[in-house]
């Protein structure tokens, strides 16, 4: 059996459930619906928990260390205007929520330019790591099971034309971008429900911060149209996006809090392949 770890994203996700009311029974269930192991989602439950409680007598404000609202990419789209111009071209807003904030676009990208980016990025490929804000470090995580790699910005032409859209669609300067992470999910990948921004309570999260501020907004363009599974789940909005080809999904959180309720993740691929490219937005220029 593959080792489950009890994640900083998931003891969050806990303590938000218990928040909001949740008996510890249903948070149980709803960890085993999404395939965690009954006896490591117990002892999440418990530990989480205890640790919470600690906290919460010595007096710690849960959200003390998330600040102030920052300003976020993407405030102007709306559904109110359906169509939105993203610099070269113009998409389509299809759907648009305010809690958590979401928007999914159409024809983001081209079906050439999918086909191109996937080319370019396949030689590449490895294990898809995660930014562990407990070190600071890249490091392997058993929630990701995708295959990815980063392209430098602006590597390549069509890196260029997509990161210049994405900026112009977002009202979003291009230089606090991230360069574009192209990722692989194949049969039964996933990524389970986490949170972008860099937890402020983990040590190795300054660190991460001096190359760019905090993240406050993603956007995944999807490349492909799986045969079956690998939406874009957003569980507390009960939402889910389907991955179709030159689509995108773009959220934004304007502290790196759970209230933003920004959870998310991606459900397994049931058959088939996913391919995505994720750009993360900073809140100032990215070194």
């Amino acid at each position: 059996m593959r080792t489950q770890l009890i994640t900083a994203e998931l003891k969050r996700w806990i303590v938000e459930q218990a928040t909001a009311g949740h008996a510890p029974e249903v948070v149980l269930g709803a960890m085993k619906a999404s395939g965690w192991d009954e006896d490591t989602a117990i002892e999440a439950l418990e530990k989480t928990m205890s640790e919470h409680l600690a906290l919460a007598t010595a007096g710690a404000p849960a959200a003390a260390a998330a600040g102030p609202a920052r300003p976020v990419p993407g405030a102007a789209l709306s559904c109110s205007q359906p169509v939105a111009s993203a610099g070269d071209r113009e998409v389509k807003v299809l759907l648009s929520l305010d809690l958590p904030r979401v928007v999914v676009v159409g024809d983001l990208v081209s079906a050439d330019e999918c086909a191109e980016l996937i080319a370019l990025a396949r030689a590449r490929l490895a294990r898809s790591e995660t930014v562990e804000t407990s070190t600071g470090a890249n490091a392997v995580n058993e929630a990701r099971t995708s295959d990815g790699m980063f392209f430098l910005p602006a590597e390549f032409p069509v890196c260029a034309r997509l990161e210049a859209r994405i900026a112009a669609l977002l009202g979003w300067p291009l230089e606090y971008g991230e360069g574009l992470q192209i990722l692989r999910y194949g049969p039964g990948a996933e990524y389970k429900p986490h949170y972008d921004y860099f937890d402020p309570a983990e040590p190795g999260t300054p660190a991460i911060l001096e190359r760019g501020g905090q993240r406050v907004g993603s956007l995944v363009c999807y490349l492909n149209t799986p045969e079956a599974g690998g939406a874009t789940v957003f569980p507390e909005a009960g939402l889910e996006v389907a991955p179709v080809r030159g689509n995108a999904v773009f959220f934004s959180y304007d502290r790196p809090d759970p209230s933003t309720h920004t959870l998310h993740g991606g459900a397994p691929v049931t058959a088939g392949e996913k391919w995505v490219a994720t750009k993360w937005m900073r809140e100032r220029r990215f070194e």
